[in-house]
């Protein structure tokens, strides 16, 4: 069995990232092929796909918002997510039962008790009327029955986990600020929310595994689940493995991927790439050693921006007070500090907030 080491890796997650070379696609086609991307941070996901797509601009990605092409939602490990309305209403019922469990999980105590299934008739009665609803406005509509767990607890159960809802525009468009306004989904889109299957195994669970490795393969079934949230994918796994390739990795762990996705050789160069706050690329595995070293992976999930330096991440950044601030992670090669500085520049234009200074601390 073939063993890949964590630079063939690397350039493998690069290269299905759009992170080794730019991509012509479109927007909403790049949120599709990167099965959605980490939201809890609106503006993020605009850096994410600049650092992705060819002339990528922010009216690009509003419009999809807007015309309801592309959609915010909770959905992947309970976080906020920009989907493809087909995908949100494909995936949103797979992923009922692990949404509410981890707000269970989070709010034990406070829960305890609790009738979901009658909380939630009760909230998407309220929802009924097509009205936009904050989270509070929500929870004080059904605080009076439900009076002991706490509001944002209570909010949180029926806006993350119980009604499937979609935080509205002008929430998450390019450099605006907005608060949450919430609408179901099927509301929103037109749409109704495509049912569990019956009889016939696990189909949604067969696509994310397929759509998962053509973004992020090869991979684990830990990856998988870890991207995911989803505890009950072996049966997908099991269901597939004579459609996929095998490999390994150093570590012996058993490696799954598409037999036709690209996986460069690991000399391929890799470009210097500015990653926004929780970006997939780092997140998407449990085991993300092919892309961050171990003494940093906390930032990975403090919601700290990253710099890749040859594929790996080696600096963060920050904008403040009309300065881009980088810190590098180890020594820069004159070499890396150029190609640092010229994506820095090109970053700067793209952001077209006042920046007027880049200042980059080289670690040497």
């Amino acid at each position: 069995m073939t063993v890949l080491d964590s630079r063939a890796l690397n350039r493998a997650t690069l290269a299905r990232q759009h992170l080794l070379t730019r991509s012509d696609t479109s927007a909403p086609q790049a949120v599709a092929h990167l099965c959605g991307l980490q939201a809890q941070e609106p503006q993020e996901p605009f850096i994410g796909l600049w650092s992705r797509l060819t002339d990528f601009k922010p009216g690009q990605l509003d419009n999809a918002l807007t015309g309801r092409t592309v959609v915010r939602t909770h959905l992947m490990r309970r976080t906020v997510h920009l989907v493809t309305s087909d995908d949100a209403l494909a995936w949103r019922a797979r992923h009922d039962t692990m949404l509410r469990q981890r707000v269970l999980g989070t709010y034990p105590r406070e829960l305890a008790g609790i009738d979901l299934d009658e909380v939630a008739a009760a909230g998407r009665a309220v929802m009924a009327d097509q009205r936009p609803r904050t989270m509070r406005e929500l929870v004080q509509a059904l605080e009076d029955r439900w009076p002991g767990p706490p509001r944002r607890v209570l909010g949180e159960l029926l806006v993350a986990a119980l009604i499937p809802v979609a935080q509205l525009p002008p929430r998450g468009l390019w450099q605006q600020t907005a608060g949450v306004r919430n609408l179901p989904l099927a509301t929103w889109l037109a749409r109704d929310i495509d049912p569990l299957s019956a009889g016939d195994g696990d189909p949604v669970a067969r696509q994310l595994l397929r759509r998962y490795l053509a973004a992020y393969g090869p991979a684990s079934s830990a990856d998988l689940r870890a991207w995911c949230g989803l505890a009950g994918l072996p049966a997908a796994v099991k269901a597939a493995r004579e459609e996929l390739v095998v490999f390994r990795d150093e570590r012996g762990r058993q490696l799954l991927d598409l037999p036709d996705a690209p996986r460069p050789h690991p000399d391929t160069p890799a470009p210097v790439r500015f990653l926004p706050a929780f970006d997939n690329a780092v997140l998407g595995y449990h085991d993300r050693g092919r892309i961050i070293d171990a003494p940093h992976r906390g930032l990975s999930v403090a919601g700290h921006r990253t710099v890749l330096v040859d594929g790996r991440v080696t600096a963060t950044w920050t904008v403040r007070d009309r300065r881009l601030h980088i810190s590098s992670l180890r020594p820069l090669t004159a070499l890396e500090q150029e190609a640092v500085h010229t994506e820095a520049q090109d970053l700067t234009t793209f952001l077209d907030n006042g920046i007027e200074h880049i200042r980059l601390d080289t670690g040497n």
